[in-house]
């Protein structure tokens, strides 16, 4: 029943939607209208951990003030979490009024500031017919990509269309990877940035210079201009508070360290078989992901030679009691292993993998010494 309510509520929101937009094409802006950059401070969910970018059309005279928003979607979509994995879910530009907007940021105590762009009447017009038209046509629909095609490199893209050139362009951090860009965003969120930390691939590792996160682009909007002069004016503080630090007795590098020092500590067979099971298990996972989906984020993942699928292999023979076959391959992973370090010596999230790396060696040494044939001596 709740959710065939929240289905009604999603239709009726994109039927009301596509109503006032089809009024909106019909609206010519007046000499006080604005149009800005709305950018939303970061939250304690992993969905809000990197903060939004909306735009906003404000104009009294037709008494318009509205926000238009990338980066919707529809949980009933059927196969939601394959679609998701794979990349093919579809998601859609909607608007709410401006004062729903912020109520619900108040709401969840997260910053909002503004930027009003400072272009002519005519292109806030355009920008403002192109907002009205994505969300009558194909292009309301998009497919998600966590660097390239997110709320804030929209917004870049639709702005950048309007001035029919390249305006908004990376001015900061580009020597910065995006691995190290992200990284920040997960202080207090232990789990979450060791997740993305081994599910990312190369991908992340190169040089930050497209604008994928919405502060990057509130800054980088503060040094870019437009026909001689500032393209935004100065940065507005809509709504702020004071930064709390989320508490959990679970999602920190105690626990984890606990868990592996545990696996290292007890040497106890039957905890480093269950041990080593996850370990591949979740290698197993990334080459799936890297072969299924069509993020490239998630793409040519170094982190399978921490988290070795061969590991399944070494425990096979292990279990069937095949000494030889599990010494060799447990050596094999070990240069795995090795060959990781190497890898990894520049690597920003070298540190959270480091207990994994550890304990894998911990483990894998000890399984090769047990199996290790041994050579008699004649007295």
């Amino acid at each position: 029943m709740k959710t065939a309510l929240l289905k009604k509520i999603f239709v009726c929101i994109l039927l009301l939607s596509s109503i006032y937009n089809s009024f909106a094409q019909n609206v010519l802006l007046s000499k006080n209208a604005a149009i800005s950059i709305m950018t939303c401070g970061t939250g304690n969910e992993l969905y809000s951990l990197f903060g939004h970018t909306a735009i906003r059309v404000h104009d009294i005279e037709n008494n318009l003030d509205v926000v238009y928003n990338y980066g919707a979607f529809d949980f009933d979509t059927p196969n939601f979490a394959m679609q998701f994995t794979k990349g093919d879910l579809d998601y859609f530009i909607v608007n709410n009024r401006y004062i729903d907007f912020i109520n619900q940021y108040n709401y969840e105590k997260r910053d909002v500031y503004e930027q009003e762009l400072n272009i002519p009447l005519e292109l806030k017009q355009e920008l403002f017919e192109n907002l009205a038209q994505s969300m009558l046509s194909d292009e309301r629909l998009y497919q998600y990509k966590f660097i390239d095609n997110n709320c804030t490199s929209k917004v870049v893209d639709v702005i950048n269309k309007t001035l029919k050139t390249k305006v908004i362009t990376k001015k900061v951090d580009t020597d910065q990877t995006y691995r190290s860009i992200l990284f920040p965003y997960f202080n207090n969120h232990f789990y979450e940035k060791l997740g993305t930390s081994i599910v990312f691939g190369t991908k992340v590792d190169q040089m930050g210079t497209k604008i994928f996160l919405p502060f990057e682009l509130q800054k980088s909007l503060k040094l870019i201009r437009y026909q001689n002069q500032p393209l935004c004016k100065e940065n507005k503080t809509i709504l702020n508070f004071e930064e709390e630090a989320p508490f959990s007795w679970w999602n920190n590098s105690y626990t984890y360290l606990f868990i592996l020092g545990f696996v290292t500590l007890i040497n106890k067979k039957s905890i480093d078989y269950i041990y080593l099971s996850i370990i591949s298990s979740l290698g197993l996972l990334f080459v799936f992901l890297g072969f299924y989906s069509s993020h490239q984020e998630l793409g040519y993942n170094y982190n399978i030679l921490l988290f070795s699928p061969f590991v399944l292999i070494v425990l096979y023979f292990a279990k069937t009691k095949n000494s030889k076959w599990t010494y060799k391959l447990a050596v094999f992973n070990i240069l795995l292993l090795i060959v990781y370090c190497s890898i990894m010596f520049t690597k920003i999230h070298l540190l959270i993998v480091s207990p994994i790396l550890l304990t894998n060696l911990v483990v894998l040494t000890r399984l090769a010494i047990k199996n290790k044939k041994r050579i008699p001596i004649i007295i």
